[in-house]
């Protein structure tokens, strides 16, 4: 028998299981087998090994845990038929009774946490200590946060509306976590939901499924069907369904943003991530390597937003990587129900097979690949050891590529610099870490990372007030707080707006003109106006150029006799006729200038706008005139445009230092910043109708928030812009800020949307441009936003209105920024 002393210098670890008794009861009371939950009742469980089924295993032993019925279009139909009858009576029920509910739903799983935590566990192959201590109580947390939000909803967005039945897909690895992330908001806001449960570990749903009887949450409001692929694909796909909610991976986000392209549908995307862990010189390293243990190893690396790049200072290259070795000869992989394992199973034999194969093609690209000489891997089950490569490349796929699993590689860099371009070399954006005792360098680089969320001197902190999401492939939307809250509600509905669309359509009139292939000079006057620029030119990066093709189009202005006299046309002016090269060119010329842009001082954006309204308005002759008489506009039409635009010039110029990041009330020690960013380089697809309000209503709020754009102006009147042109050049506007590719609009708007170095499109055309851009989009996954044309269709009221009614102005701020929060903690 050893002593105590001799004891306490081993330290070795007995084993602690969790029973995993009340988690098989309850499959057993189920039969082993589970149907689809639609419309408030089990759906038939399959029989026997039906081809229309498929098995969830524990990946621990490899044991069957249940038969699960794979749904099909008929059940996908059926889910939605039953979220939309309930969905009316779900938003009559009133932001007070949809509370009542979800907290409801909260103490239903805290009252079950235990059973959610085992089945978690028994089903995903994450360690107990995790799903108990991590999973459940954030799932709890999110449906009481979003209990509340539901109760005081009206007060806070008392014009939005619910979007209706949302379809929502969820990943394997935090299959309960993930449900709360997307059902809570979407029932807050009062949507209903038709899920779609993971292929590999759907049982955690399936008991939510029981808990919404349980907790009154009324038929029809949640419906869950289970399957593969093809049913998630059906799900995205299905007429019925408003708005789509998807995590997992980039290659099934492309297929999703494809197949919904044109369809009208919202759609939120949280992706995969590679995401940076940088450690500098003066770090703690005791607490960085803890911290790297939960930024890779928790969930046996089965995270999107796993730290699984460490880059780190080359003068303590060494000494954390010895660290590092010897922390990692201390992991124990084993059994995820015993509560001292460390690691628990790969999800899946093919999860663990894709890892395997990934570290290999590394070591074949010059990775040193290193794990622990004692890593007392099981024999049998899906497990893999704590694994950390060094000697990468920057280009080495184990760099690149997201792994999802316990893999870890370690690279150097010398200055801050290098760090942040290293931490930026990748084509996603979820999130990043950042190590250092001193704060003033941690706040200096976390605004500079390309990612959603940063963690200073922590990692993998989560929090329903919080909201979480990427940029880049790593998709775009947020999840939790009041960021993800919004994603589930749209603009007023047509019905809501009728009136003031038919007040301002009286008020203003479209341009009776068109451009057309026409000669580069002529003599001609239209109705005695002014005379005609002989030499149409772009404006790009702050100057006006010749188009690069060296063409023009005319503006031809129609004019219609009365009585028996016939229709006539006059030509109005010319046009630079810019092409795919003109845009390349000013989307350079908008990536330059962008950071400066959204490094300037709020309040220098404010001053700049204020200066370009200022200048309008010493030219509002000159305009007027031009919207008369080239354009057709009545006296009082252009003349009440143009104050329109010096107006909303004003307006953005009062809201460029008055959109402010917050504090996040999260439930830690620590200050959640949660900051607002631009988008980075917008493609303004702009308005044909109003020719000056409708450019400068777009430009002007994405220069107030620090984007720089490409703007394509009205194709009906776009003599309106090249006038513009001599205001922002007379206005200390820095080049690049704002570019103005005049042209054939079928011709420059998918270049627009093709190009990867733009970050979002806003479209103002038709509903085929809209799905154009959208389908477009998948390369690099930009944001596309057409506000008018989506909801309402073709027949959408006129846009912008005469007033900035407060839900579009919310709409554009959204559409216009996006949300980063810093965590950082504090105290001792």
């Amino acid at each position: 028998m050893p002593s105590i002393s001799e004891l306490l210098d081993r330290l070795d670890y007995g084993p602690a299981p969790e029973s995993s008794g009340s988690a098989l009861a309850w499959i057993a009371a189920h039969g082993g087998a589970f149907g689809h939950f639609i419309d408030g009742a089990w759906g038939p469980a399959p029989e026997g090994n039906e081809s229309e089924s498929f098995e969830t295993r524990n990946p621990a032993t490899g044991e069957r845990l249940a038969i699960i019925r794979q749904g099909d279009q008929d059940d996908v139909d059926r889910a939605v038929r039953a979220a939309a009858a309930a969905q009316p009576g779900w938003v009559a029920l009133g932001g007070q009774g949809r509370a009542r509910v979800l907290y409801a739903l909260a103490r239903g799983i805290q009252r079950h946490s235990r059973r959610f935590a085992v089945l978690e566990s028994l089903d995903n192959g994450k360690p107990i200590r995790e799903s108990r201590d991590v999973d459940v109580p954030l799932v709890a947390r999110h449906f009481s946060y979003h209990a509340g939000w539901a109760a005081v909803l009206h007060e806070a967005f008392p014009e939005r509306e619910p979007y209706g039945v949302v379809g929502q897909i969820i990943p394997w690895n935090f299959p309960l976590l993930m449900l709360a992330w997307k059902v809570a908001p979407a029932l807050a806001c009062g949507n209903t939901v038709v899920l779609k449960s993971a292929e590999f570990t759907p049982l955690t749903a399936l008991l939510f499924a029981d808990l919404c009887m349980e907790a009154g949450v009324p038929p029809g409001v949640f419906n869950l069907v289970n399957g593969d692929g093809r049913t998630g694909a059906a799900l995205a796909a299905h007429p019925g369904v408003q708005k789509v909610a998807f995590t997992g991976s980039t290659s099934v986000g492309r297929s999703i943003r494809q197949a919904t392209a044109g369809s009208g549908k919202g759609l939120t995307l949280e992706l995969g991530g590679k995401s940076p862990f940088i450690v500098y010189e003066d770090a703690d390293l005791d607490s960085v390597v803890e911290g790297v243990v939960d930024a890779i190893w928790f969930n046996q690396g089965e995270v999107c937003c796993a730290g699984s790049r460490i880059l780190v200072q080359e003068s303590i290259q060494g000494e954390l990587e010895r660290r590092l070795r010897a922390r990692m000869e201390t992991l124990r992989v084993g059994d995820p129900l015993d509560k001292s394992s460390d690691m628990g199973a790969i999800v899946d034999p093919r999860q663990k097979a894709q890892i395997e194969a990934l570290v290999a093609k590394g070591a074949a690209q010059g990775a040193l690949v290193w794990q622990p000489k004692d890593a007392s891997v099981p024999g049998e089950g899906c497990f893999y050891p704590p694994t950390l490569c060094t000697e990468v490349e920057p280009a080495n796929i184990l760099a690149q590529e997201e792994i999802f699993g316990p893999v870890v590689v370690l690279m150097p860099f010398r200055t801050p610099d290098e760090a942040i371009a290293l931490a930026n070399h990748t084509r996603y954006g979820l999130a990043a870490s950042v190590w250092t005792e001193n704060v003033n360098l941690a706040l200096a680089v976390a605004p500079r990372l390309e990612a959603g969320t940063v963690w200073v001197n922590c990692t993998n902190l989560f929090d329903a007030a919080s909201g979480f999401g990427g940029v880049r492939e790593s998709g775009y939307g947020r999840e939790g707080g009041r960021e993800g809250l919004v994603s589930y509600l749209r603009a007023p509905s047509r019905s809501a707006i009728a009136g003031a669309a038919a007040a301002e359509a009286q008020a203003l009139h479209s341009p009776q003109t068109r451009l057309e292939q026409g000669p580069v000079s002529v003599d001609l006057k239209a109705d005695g106006g002014a005379a005609i620029d002989r030499s149409p030119k772009l404006y790009i990066g702050g100057r006006q150029v010749r188009p690069d093709g060296g063409g023009s189009l005319s503006v031809l202005r129609e004019f219609t006799g009365g009585g028996s006299e016939a229709s006539s046309v006059a030509l109005a002016g010319v046009v630079g006729e810019g092409n795919r090269k003109d845009i390349r060119n000013a989307v350079e010329a908008a990536r330059k200038a962008q950071p400066g842009w959204a490094a300037a001082s709020a309040h220098l954006r404010s001053q700049l706008l204020f200066y370009l309204a200022e200048n309008l308005g010493t030219r509002t002759d000159s305009f007027v005139s031009l919207l008369r008489e080239g354009a057709g506009l009545s006296a009082g039409a252009a003349d009440r445009e143009v104050q329109l635009a010096m107006d909303r010039l004003i307006f953005w110029a009062g809201w460029a230092d008055k959109v402010d990041g917050q504090v996040h009330a999260t439930p830690f020690r620590n200050v959640t910043l949660a900051m607002v960013e631009p988008v980075g380089v917008l493609g303004i697809l702009a308005p044909d109708a109003y020719p000056l309000l409708g450019l400068i209503s777009t430009m002007a709020p994405a220069m107030a928030l620090g984007n720089a754009s490409v703007i394509v102006p009205s194709s009906h009147f776009p003599l309106a812009a090249t006038l513009w042109t001599q205001v922002l050049e007379t206005s200390d506007i820095p080049a690049g800020v704002v570019n103005l590719v005049t042209g054939s609009r079928h011709i420059l708007a998918p270049v627009l949307a093709d190009h990867d170095d733009v970050d979002g499109i806003w479209t103002f055309g038709t509903s085929a441009e809209a799905t154009d851009a959208e389908q477009r989009s998948v390369g690099n996954l930009k944001r596309v936003w057409a506000p008018m044309q989506r909801q309402y269709g073709e027949e959408a009221p006129l846009w912008p209105w005469t007033e900035q009614h407060r839900w579009m102005t919310e709409l554009t701020i959204e559409q216009a920024t996006r949300i980063k929060n810093i965590w950082v903690p504090y105290g001792v």
